[in-house]
């Protein structure tokens, strides 16, 4: 909807960096209030409270959204059916293997049918009139690479978040609403940047600030790899987290412009889409995989533990451990903080690669992105 209704160029970008402000302030509330239903009701509530915002965003969106021009087509079932499961059974492979071992008969099985089904959706998406997906749309190298560069840097996003709740609760003590609070400075940061990114970019331009931001993601999270179960909140995870969003906030805005720079009204929203689909794609792909690198990192270490508490461990805890048959909380904490270093590596990775793409496959330069095209509509 900002790409139809606002012109490319320095409008456009305004009306993005507001957009992912916003964007970013509700997530704020939501670790917030997320932390206070968790810890004064129910985690059921998290879910729940979506139903009355939800109905409220309904009634009032007629109200005050102008509706966009509508465009007569069909529905791609087959598509949408053959690529949602094709990611289903992909991810839920990653997820097998990090339960039951690579060699897993689920998990082949798994794969093969992630293998099958995908290989299907693209060959629908080449002989249907109106694919879901309009893979046209991918040979514009610098749509494409925006596309590449949200995929990866959401893997590692997803990533960071899910394994740094389990870190400051699980291992620092903090309380559900507590963690939500630890996670503050994060937000504050990509909006900082975000802002500065929306008014920066026809001058520094989309590459340079995407360069710039993958740069900065890639080294909070490299920072990350250092923690251990001696870390605290302000000496070991703050200072990598607030760089981590200094660098998400420098990628938003140029990602988005460039998604959906120059296309044809009647497939902007395929276009943005897209880079939606990327974000929640490399979210659920990456978190899988990050969590299979865990949990190979993590059995290691406790076996690792538990080979030299029989050896030569202390009597208190080897009595316990005979007792319970479960590692001491001293050595517990220890086996999930080397998991979730290890994890944290492989997101290193991830975020390279973003680098990667942003050096050599985009080429937009600063005047490319101002220019308007007619894709934009004056409101």
């Amino acid at each position: 909807m900002i790409t139809t209704n606002f012109v490319e160029g320095e409008e456009r970008n305004r009306a993005f960096g507001v957009f992912g402000a916003v964007a970013v302030a509700g997530g704020a509330i939501g670790l917030i209030a997320g932390g206070i239903l968790t810890s004064w009701l129910s985690w059921r509530w998290v879910l729940f409270v979506n139903v009355p915002i939800g109905v409220l965003l309904a009634a009032l969106a007629p109200l005050y959204i102008t509706e966009s021009e509508r465009h007569p087509g069909t529905f791609d079932l087959g598509g949408a059916l053959t690529s949602t499961a094709g990611m289903t059974a992909l991810v839920y492979g990653f997820i097998r293997a990090a339960q039951e071992g690579w060699s897993d008969p689920g998990t082949v099985g798994s794969f093969a049918a992630a293998a099958v089904l995908l290989a299907v959706f693209l060959s629908i998406e080449t002989r249907i009139g109106q694919p879901i997906t309009p893979l046209h749309l991918f040979r514009d190298r610098n749509r494409a690479g925006s596309y590449v560069i949200m995929l990866a840097l959401s893997a590692a996003m997803f990533g960071q978040f899910f394994f740094l709740t389990l870190f400051v609760q699980d291992v620092l003590g903090y309380s559900p609403l507590g963690a939500g609070i630890a996670f503050l400075p994060i937000t504050a940061a990509i909006v900082l940047t975000s802002q500065f990114a929306a008014r920066s970019l026809p001058r520094i331009g989309p590459r340079r600030l995407m360069t710039a931001g993958a740069l900065l993601a890639a080294g909070g999270l490299a920072w990350l790899t250092q923690v251990s179960v001696t870390s605290g909140y302000l000496d070991g995870i703050l200072g990598p987290m607030l760089l981590f969003g200094l660098g998400m906030g420098l990628l938003f805005v140029p990602l988005t412009i460039v998604a959906v720079s120059g296309v044809e009204p009647q497939e902007a929203g395929a276009a943005s889409s897209l880079l939606n689909v990327s974000q929640q794609v490399g979210g659920s792909l990456g978190l899988s995989i990050l969590v299979t690198a865990f949990g190979t990192a993590s059995r290691n270490e406790a076996a690792s533990q538990i080979a030299r508490l029989l050896r030569s461990g202390p009597a208190d805890l080897l009595a316990q451990f005979r007792q319970t048959g479960r590692l001491p909380a001293a050595l517990a904490d220890q086996v999930l903080a080397h998991g979730i270093s290890s994890s944290f590596q492989l997101a290193v990775a991830f975020a390279t690669l973003a680098l990667a793409v942003a050096l050599v496959v985009i080429r937009t330069s600063a005047p490319e992105a101002e220019a308007p095209t007619r894709s934009g509509v004056d409101t």
